[in-house]
């Protein structure tokens, strides 16, 4: 409960931060895949990159920016040992969710 409570606390308005978490809430969670990248293409601003994160899928969008920082890359370089260069869609990193939340805190 603290985990999903801190989770929601977090989600804000991507200009004012450099990641948000957009499946968020326990209704999202039961929504059709497809649904769920219908909107994630709606709900990505210009500059930033929408990943999946983790087994859970947990959609994030990421300035585009950070693509370039060194801890940013070691998770790229991750999810292609783990999935390859071929990935289509969005992209996926795999590392669990909480992690990535630590990471993209500090930068």
């Amino acid at each position: 409960m603290k985990r999903l409570i801190r989770r929601l606390t977090r989600v804000s308005d991507v200009s004012s931060s450099n990641y948000c978490l957009l499946r968020s809430d326990t209704t999202a969670r039961h929504r059709s895949t497809y649904s769920l990248r219908k909107q994630a293409r709606r709900s990505v601003p210009e500059g930033h990159v929408p990943i999946y994160v983790g087994e859970e899928m947990e959609l994030f969008v990421v300035n585009a920016q950070l693509l370039n920082h060194p801890v940013f890359t070691a998770l790229l370089n991750k999810s292609a040992q783990v999935y390859g260069y071929a990935q289509k869609g969005v992209l996926h990193i795999p590392c669990r969710v909480l992690v990535f939340e630590r990471v993209m805190e500090k930068h």
